[in-house]
Parts: structure tokens; sequence; C-alpha cells
């Protein structure tokens, strides 16, 4: 299901991954072409078929560039880093454990337990790791054995969510409120007849019991979400 700002284009990434995800080492040599595309557009700019002066878009292209070319060589660390060709270390700078380590635990220095690292927590943790005196230190695969499994990034959950949210709007327009009467297509109204933009409370309940139900949700949770690791 697309959100309102997706295009077929965008959901289809046959282009880009050949399976149901990518990998890093796919990303970093993705960003790379990318990037070269980008560059080689802002250098036949400077030619254009037709006087223009395209000095500004040129500057543009290559500031562009250069940020994907940032991405590329991080998604490569990151890449390394999660085959386990670079040493990381097994705590935080507080003593904070991450990974399997950071299970039940209640960091708030990091905004919860870094069970599934971010990207500069990573790079953070594999700088430490280079320092002289530098405490024990573990690899990705060792520190992060035994998790993945129903785990799915923070921007696919919320990607769902909006999908979620968009489809009960829709489902509550197929319902007819028990509490003013409005029938497929019409918004709640008020007492007084004026249209509402937000529907009555049973209305809502049972356009969200239906979705979730479609959608295998549980509350606010996914359930069995299909692409989920």
């Amino acid at each position: 299901m697309k959100t309102t700002h997706e295009t077929d284009s965008e959901t289809n990434t046959s282009a880009v991954m050949a399976g149901r995800t990518i990998t890093l080492d796919e990303l970093a040599t993705e960003l790379s072409a990318v990037e070269l595309r980008v560059r080689q557009l802002a250098r036949a700019a400077e030619v254009p078929a037709t006087p223009v002066e395209l000095a500004d878009v040129i500057d543009s292209l290559r500031s562009t560039a250069s940020t994907v070319r940032e991405h590329a060589d991080r998604m490569g660390l990151l890449a390394r880093i999660v085959d386990g060709d670079v040493p990381l270390a097994a705590t935080f700078p507080t003593g904070d454990p991450w990974g399997v380590a950071a299970r039940a635990s209640d960091r708030i220095d990091f905004g919860g337990p870094a069970i599934v690292p971010t990207v500069w927590q990573l790079i953070k943790l594999a700088q430490d790791a280079k320092r002289p005196g530098a405490a024990k230190t573990t690899t990705y695969p060792e520190a992060m054995d035994g998790l993945g499994i129903g785990w799915e990034s923070k921007a696919a959950s919320a990607r769902r969510r909006r999908e979620r949210d968009a489809a009960v709007a829709r489902e509550v327009l197929t319902l007819t409120c028990e509490k003013c009467e409005a029938t497929e297509g019409e918004q709640c109204k008020t007492k007084t007849g004026w249209a509402a933009d937000k529907a009555h409370v049973g209305r809502q309940r049972q356009a969200e019991a239906n979705v979730d139900a479609r959608l295998g949700y549980l509350g606010d949770n996914p359930v069995g979400v299909p692409d989920a690791r």
C-alpha cells in the first residue's frame, strides 16, 4: 500500500535489490553509482544545447554528489562492520551494553537499550575500539548473535503506521455510524448537522478493527509483517 507521497516507481525496488532485503554492501555500490551519475550530469550540464547559464545547477548537483558519496563510504564501512571485519567496543563509554547484552537493560543516556544500534553508534564503537587502552572488544556478528528475527527498522515501521492510518481513514467512510447515522461516503455529523473531520468513537473503532485484521495488526503493533526480519 502506497502513501500519498509515494509513486509506483519509488515503491518498485527491484532495480536496486534482488530480494526482500538489501545488503549494506549493495547499498554502498548503488549509492556509488548514483554519485557517479550525478557527477556526470553536472559535467554534461556545462555544455547545454540551449544557451542557459547552469552554474548554480551544476554546483548543486556536485554538492548532492558529495553528500551521496559520504553515504556510500559510510555504508561501505558499515558493510565491513556487520561482516565482522572491524573490532567494536563491547560497551559505550558510559559502560552501557548494546546488542544481545542490552536486553532487559534500561539505558537513558542513549535513548533506551541499543539492542539494534544506529549507524552512528556503530561508527563510535569502532572508533572507541581503536583507542589506546581500549577495553574489551567484540564484533557485530558476536554482539548481535540471536537478534534480527522479527526486527523492523524505525523507518519501515513509521511507513506501515502511515499506511495503516490512511487505510483506517478510508475504511471509516465505508461504514454506517450508529451514533449519527452517517452512511457510506459521508463524514460523521454533529447533533446540529455539521460535518466533522473526526469520526465518532464507535465508527472509528470498528474501522480500526477491520483494517488491523486485514493488515495483521494487534493494537499498535504489526503481527506477522511479511517483510520484517
